[in-house]
């Protein structure tokens, strides 16, 4: 199936304005792993005949790791340069499989004047399948599957998203087990707040490694994420646990493509 990811300018250029703009984010671009998160999406709006574009080349970081970093100033100099693009385009309403890029355009894009309806790719698509557009024709495809969901920062705590994501997975066939730090006692994966992309400090043990002996004692065939961070983090855990064979790192939106065989 052939993917159709409209760009804005050739919205525009049609005199057309799209529903949604669907934010990639950078990890969801250039992340060989999260490209794949972004394919399931798009196969999932266009299964489903949502009307969206994206940025493609005009899109720029959001400027959330430059501000956890600290820097403040690059920040405000990215987040500028987004909202003069977004709002040229008049963008209302957004969506993005990323709760960073979620979290920054929600909560403080509208100090700096860019004001949108922002929703997670977990909840745009619990609307769809609620109305009756996303059928799940292969269920079964998880039948007998345990899989437990790891909440990611800026989408549990920083915004109280816990139940899309976990409704989703109860659609599926399969037993949704929960870690013993979940929901508002989530523990961090390790990547949130910059933190991503340094190196550690001195300690005894790395965080993503002790969230994913958590979501190990679970004994689940499958941990979801709902943030390409997360799934990064997860999948490094997996593999140093030497479980790369029986447990599969997986986000939301790949669990429902391939439910709704997509």
């Amino acid at each position: 199936m052939s993917l159709i990811v409209p760009t804005m300018a050739e919205m525009m250029a049609k005199g057309e304005s799209p529903d949604y703009l669907f934010w990639v984010g950078c990890s969801g671009s250039f992340d060989d792993r999260a490209k794949k998160i972004t394919k399931a999406l798009v196969k999932i709006l266009n299964e489903c005949k949502v009307n969206f574009a994206v940025l493609g080349a005009e899109e720029s970081c959001t400027g959330d790791p430059a501000k956890r970093a600290g820097n403040e100033f690059t920040f405000q100099m990215q987040a500028m340069m987004n909202i003069q693009v977004l709002d040229a385009y008049k963008v209302k309403k957004i969506v993005t499989a990323c709760p960073h890029c979620f979290n920054t355009l929600k909560n403080e894009y509208p100090e700096l004047g860019g004001r949108y309806e922002v929703i997670h790719h977990t909840q745009l698509i619990q609307e769809l399948i609620n109305q009756g557009q996303l059928v799940l024709k292969n269920g079964g495809t998880f039948s007998g599957k345990k899989i437990t969901f790891h909440d990611p920062c800026y989408l549990g705590r920083a915004n109280d998203v816990y139940e899309a994501p976990r409704e989703l997975i109860q659609k599926l066939d399969s037993e949704l087990v929960e870690m013993k730090r979940c929901k508002t006692k989530g523990l961090c994966c390790g990547a949130g707040g910059a933190q991503m992309f340094k190196e550690a400090e001195k300690g005894d043990k790395e965080i993503n490694v002790e969230r994913t002996e958590e979501a190990l004692e679970t004994d689940a065939d499958i941990i979801a994420t709902g943030c390409p961070f997360c799934n990064t983090m997860m999948t490094d855990g997996v593999k140093l646990a030497n479980k790369e064979g029986s447990v599969e790192v997986l986000d939301v939106a790949e669990l429902i493509a391939q439910a709704a065989d997509l």
